[in-house]
């Protein structure tokens, strides 16, 4: 359990006042992580839907702001605040925060969840922010788009990641609470919020109609039209790239599944070194969804291989991918 003493309050402001600085609105916690000032409608029973609107403080996200005055006074009015909030989802950084657990009584791995949904759907998690919490877990601060409103969650797109957005905040860095500080992990002080990626930001933004928890490879991916546009990789869609270079695709194929075919091959050709076998293993489950995996195996392992990935690693990243879709199908064997 960690310990506060005099200077903590003052430590509190002074990381409050250097995140409204740049530009991440603010309010004081106490060091149980929650608001550290209460609600001036306690025992009322009509303003339980006060957001502030009253004027007064005491609505605790809804009082975070990035004017130094303001937040000045938030802590003069919580002598006790031992950290701070940061509210997310507000201009102008519209703030995503990916609070990746850990829970040693199960040995969750959200980390590693978070690295299989990258692969199922073609993203990598760029440089960004990145809080160490007491509990051995971290939050990656990511910046979402204008256009779009990621409401917060607990568990939905896998076990042990919550999403904070709109409405929801997390703890600053510096903060302390009961088990211990809340750290910028080294090598990220000076970064900005990275943008979320296109991909993951589909998932966190469900629309309507489909399910929440509908995470899955094959969720609303199949076609490769635009494949990977917008992702973190930085690298356009595959669609004319390295034309005329693919062999070894299955001419018995429909036309529609051989065309299919061939934009996932061109898909993987597209790769750039670092992407290779993330590519690779995209366009293997889409091709395993659609029916044609064994149909084109052949061909993806080909273009893999002209891009600079080792054969013999080409060839278990598609019988991965083989093992991952059958699993999804109803069979027993969904080891990825």
């Amino acid at each position: 359990m960690a310990t506060t003493d005099r200077q903590t309050p003052t430590l509190a402001l002074a990381h409050a006042l250097a995140a409204a600085g740049r530009g991440l609105p603010v309010f004081p916690l106490s060091a149980t992580k929650l608001p550290a000032l209460r609600s001036p409608h306690r025992g009322e029973r009509q303003t339980a839907h006060c957001r502030g609107e009253c004027g007064l403080p005491g609505h605790g996200v809804h009082d975070a702001t990035t004017d130094p005055a303001a937040v000045r006074a938030l802590f003069a009015a919580a002598p006790r605040a031992t950290g701070y909030g940061i509210a997310c989802g507000r201009s102008p950084h519209r703030l995503i925060g990916v609070d990746l657990d850990v829970d040693p009584a199960d040995g969750g791995d959200a980390a590693g969840a978070l690295r299989q949904l990258a692969l199922q759907h073609l993203f990598t998690i760029p440089p960004t922010v990145t809080v160490l919490t007491p509990s051995g877990g971290r939050h990656l601060w990511l910046m979402g788009p204008a256009d779009a409103t990621v409401p917060n969650s607990a568990g939905r797109l896998a076990p042990g990641i919550d999403i904070r957005g709109r409405g929801g905040y997390l703890v600053g860095p510096g903060s302390v609470t009961a088990h211990g500080r809340y750290r910028l992990a080294p090598g990220t002080a000076h970064l900005t919020p990275a943008p979320c990626p296109r991909p993951l930001l589909r998932l966190l933004t469900p629309l309507p109609g489909r399910s929440p928890g509908a995470t899955g490879a094959s969720t609303g991916a199949g076609s490769t039209t635009g494949a990977g546009a917008g992702s973190a990789t930085g690298v356009g869609t595959a669609s004319g790239a390295a034309a005329g270079t693919t062999t070894g695709t299955c001419s018995g194929a429909p036309a529609a599944a051989a065309r299919r075919g061939e934009g996932l091959v061109q898909f993987v050709l597209a790769a750039h070194e670092g992407q290779r076998n993330t590519r690779l293993f995209w366009a293997a489950c889409r091709a395993y969804e659609h029916g044609i995996g064994d149909a084109f195996a052949r061909a993806l392992t080909a273009a893999a291989v002209r891009t600079g990935l080792p054969e013999h690693e080409a060839r278990a990243t598609i019988a991965s991918a083989a093992r991952l879709t059958s699993g999804q199908r109803g069979e027993t064997d969904g080891a990825a």
